[in-house]
């Protein structure tokens, strides 16, 4: 489909950082700086946006001048929902986007059975909300003018296109190639971070590739404006009756757009999908003859199971879809790449603070290639079950199908695509003593619940660098040398008048001390307080010994 019409859908979500020349294009010799993210996008703006916040300069390289055609991504997890809050665009972003968390799954005519991802009550954040990508990049640029304000260094370039990238002998650093509208010019970085894409042009300056597969099959997205009383759900269909793929998904989107996904098999004539005739057939065959509705981007993709070996090459880490790519399905692509973000941004701000070695560094690549292979794992078994390969998976297939339609205990077999939760850091380097017979969900190595608290919520009392929360315990003031956050609190109705602080937190504790990460992850944790326990989880966690 043609540009203008999301052009006139979105018109602020282009050009949100117009070119304009840049000092660095005059300088007589390269300038040098810190960090120099490659790529505009979700990823590339969250981690320029969470290090310009903790006060590290940061340029944004990125060849357009705001988003791309299409709205691309669509589902956010209340996961990533509650990092872009902390990066103060979360609840621009909730107010404009739907918010679901329910689900119907169908074959033929028949509904198989419906799902709820968020049973429970005491969240800010949904289990999900659906915005058009063009929109979540809007909202963290306009967080990113709102850190500038407060004094934040971040350089967003506009029609600056990475040309060449070289290590510099003897110094450190990296020497970039740019260009743009004006002409090229150079810049030196001490670290870069490539988030420029599934095509990324940096893995490929660099000589590095994917490993994984990539699925025989085709998926036509057709994101179409229309009037319609379907529910805010999530619609899957195997074998749908309107015969217009082998499998389908609807969705609905902000401003009356509408995602609907149709499976079209391996061997198709891509150009002939796609003209606009073709489109109309299978969404009219969906929809029925009675509702009008404008296409509104279209685009036919392959599921793609992929990732780096590693997420560090010297200087430059990779982050989002330049280091991993999964199936659309599960909504895994945008969410694990703002995890990535996150977990990056904390270890190298301590990095350039000279509060850990390069050393912490390492463990964004094992952190991020464990969650990776989650994904793919999932993506995966959810591919192989909407495309049989062989006979007898057909056969189990299809044989799951039909009991979940009457029997419960085969629905958790049905796979349309297990929905995106953050990784678990199991066994992971960083991790410290569980010492505590608490809550499985709140392990050492998984992201903190939120809960309520007070006339608030647990999570905005957590600090942006490691928090110590004290649950019916104490602890001394000695710490706050370390640059700890203590943070206590009781059970007192007043605090936890819901109870879920307690049922997430401590379980049938009396009492609880948790060591959490600036990402919001748990580092350790312990029945009571022993200062020496801490310090010696604090340093590991900073990778220290």
């Amino acid at each position: 489909m043609t540009a203008p019409p999301l052009v006139d859908r979105y018109p602020l979500a282009f050009k949100l950082y117009p070119y304009k020349r840049s000092p660095d294009q005059d300088a007589a010799e390269p300038v040098r700086h810190p960090v120099v993210v490659v790529g505009g996008g979700p990823v590339g703006l969250a981690i320029a946006l969470d290090l310009g916040r903790r006060g590290q300069p940061v340029v944004v390289l990125d060849d357009h001048e705001g988003v791309g055609q299409g709205s691309r991504a669509i589902c956010f997890s209340k996961r990533t929902l509650e990092i872009a809050h902390r990066l103060g665009a979360g609840l621009p972003m909730l107010e404009k986007g739907v918010v679901w968390q329910k689900g119907r799954v169908f074959r033929d005519r028949g509904e198989l059975f419906s799902f709820d991802l968020l049973p429970e009550d005491g969240h800010r954040f949904p289990a999900f909300i659906n915005l058009q990508q063009p929109y979540f990049e809007k909202f963290l640029v306009e967080a990113i003018h709102a850190a500038r304000a407060e004094g934040a260094s971040i350089d967003i370039r506009g029609r600056n296109r990475l040309d060449a990238v070289q290590p510099i002998e003897g110094e450190g650093g990296m020497l970039l190639e740019v260009s743009t509208p004006d002409g090229p010019y150079k810049i030196i970085a001490d670290w870069i971070i490539a988030c420029d894409g599934a095509r990324s042009p940096m893995r490929d300056m660099l000589g590095l590739d994917f490993e994984g597969r990539v699925f025989e099959d085709n998926f036509l997205i057709a994101d179409v404006k229309m009037k319609a009383d379907f529910p805010t759900e999530r619609w899957f269909w195997f074998e749908p009756w309107f015969k217009s793929g082998a499998s389908a998904l609807l969705h609905k989107q902000p401003d009356d757009i509408w995602r609907i996904d149709f499976q079209l098999g391996w061997d198709i004539d891509r150009e002939k999908e796609l003209k606009e005739d073709n489109i109309r057939a299978r969404v009219d065959a969906m929809l029925g003859p009675d509702i009008a509705y404008e296409l509104d981007w279209c685009s036919i993709y392959t599921f793609q199971c992929r990732r780096m070996r590693t997420f560090q090459e010297g200087r430059v880490f990779f982050a989002g879809d330049a280091a991993h790519q999964v199936s659309p399905f599960g909504a895994r692509g945008a969410n694990s790449g703002i995890q990535d973000a996150e977990n990056l941004a904390w270890k190298l701000d301590l990095v350039l603070r000279g509060v850990a070695t390069h050393s912490l560094l390492q463990s964004y690549s094992v952190e991020r290639v464990y969650a990776a292979d989650e994904n793919i794992l999932n993506s995966t078994r959810a591919t192989d079950f909407l495309t049989p390969k062989s006979e007898m998976s057909r056969t189990f297939r299809d044989a799951v199908l039909t009991l979940a339609e009457k029997h419960a205990f085969a629905r958790p077999l049905v796979n349309s695509g297990r929905l995106s939760v953050p990784a678990v850091y199991d066994g992971m380097p960083l991790n410290g003593p569980d010492e505590l017979d608490g809550p499985a969900r709140s392990r050492v190595g998984a992201s903190c619940p939120d809960a309520p608290h007070g006339d608030g919520f647990l999570l905005d009392r957590l600090g942006e660098g490691f928090t110590l929360l004290m649950l019916n315990a104490d602890a001394t003031d000695h710490l706050a040398e370390s640059g700890l956050k203590i943070e206590r609190l009781t059970r007192a109705s007043s605090d936890d008048p819901s109870g879920a602080l307690s049922e997430r937190y401590l379980g049938e504790a009396p009492s609880a001390v948790y060591l959490i990460r600036p990402d919001r992850h748990i580092a350790a944790r312990w029945p009571s307080y022993d200062e020496n326990a801490v310090r010696s989880a604090l340093r590991k966690a900073i990778g220290k010994p």
